[in-house]
């Protein structure tokens, strides 16, 4: 940065732009400093040396006249009042200066913050590091023999959608392949919610997820068909399964509640088809 370009610039600001109570007061410093200077010369020196200001009035040379000495002593302290203002200028001047120079480290830090992140962005993107590379690496192929076993199973035909949906997951879940078996009953219950078969499929999905070790996932699945179908065929025994997952989750208070209720809404079916069911489950979640 040169000093003469910041002097121009301070000078600019101090008299037509001012952004301060001081700065407006400096410029005002100036101008008057400017034409008392003026004036001196031209009633004092004419005829001068013209250190300071160029003198508008030439007369001829004559004797001092006698307040030549008071008129001096004005002089010297509007000069001294000028170097007061210089002083002030060049330190306001360095201030700039020192505040360029931060300027320009802070927009090189930011520099190379963006080159970092474009850098990071380019690796993401070409995959050139390891860790993203490892991220990017392709899922394993599937085992061929699952495969097989999985085409092996058809679904039926029988003019009943629904009914077709739900059998050809309940065999995808027989031949346990639980993730096969998750996603058709999962469709089964979603497209078909209205179909008596629903209630049977959303409680077959909570069944998968517990054969597969996931009671989190089979825990919401049963809550959700008993909430949604109360009077599905299927409801009482998500209640029971329910109790299942919740001592999986080491919620066993939570399961005795859940078979509580079970006995409450469904009293036939507890007593009777499930009898077996609640009886084992109070054991599980050492129900009092």
């Amino acid at each position: 940065m040169k000093t003469f370009g910041i002097t121009i610039l301070l000078t600019s600001l101090l008299i037509s732009t001012p952004v301060s109570a001081q700065d407006a007061n400096t410029a005002k410093r100036v101008d008057r400093l400017e034409q008392e200077m003026r004036a001196v010369q031209r009633k004092v020196f004419p005829g001068g040396t013209g250190r300071y200001f160029e003198p508008q009035i030439t007369a001829e040379n004559g004797p001092a006249s006698s307040g030549t000495t008071i008129t001096t002593s004005a002089v010297t302290d509007l000069i001294a009042r000028v170097d007061a203002l210089e002083t002030s200028l060049a330190n306001l001047t360095g201030q700039v200066e020192q505040n360029g120079f931060r300027l320009k480290k802070l927009e090189d830090r930011l520099a190379a913050t963006e080159a970092a992140v474009v850098g990071s962005t380019t690796a993401g993107t070409n995959g050139s590091t390891a860790t993203v590379a490892t991220k990017a690496a392709p899922e394993a192929a599937p085992d061929p023999k699952r495969v097989v076993g999985v085409a092996a199973i058809v679904m039926p035909d029988t003019g009943d959608a629904a009914e077709d949906a739900y059998i050809y997951g309940y065999r995808l879940w027989e031949a346990k392949f639980y993730p096969e078996a998750q996603t058709q009953l999962k469709k089964m219950a979603d497209e078909h919610s209205g179909h008596r078969r629903a209630s049977y499929a959303q409680n077959l999905l909570g069944r998968a997820y517990l054969d597969d070790g996931k009671p989190a996932l089979a825990s919401v699945a049963l809550y959700e068909n008993y909430q949604k179908r109360p009077r599905g065929e299927r409801a009482p025994d998500s209640l029971y399964f329910l109790s299942t997952a919740l001592v999986q989750l080491g919620k066993k208070a939570d399961a005795c509640r859940v078979l509580a209720e079970m006995q409450d809404v469904y009293p036939d079916v507890a007593s009777g088809r499930l009898a077996s069911q609640v009886t084992s489950g109070k054991t599980a979640a050492n129900c009092k």
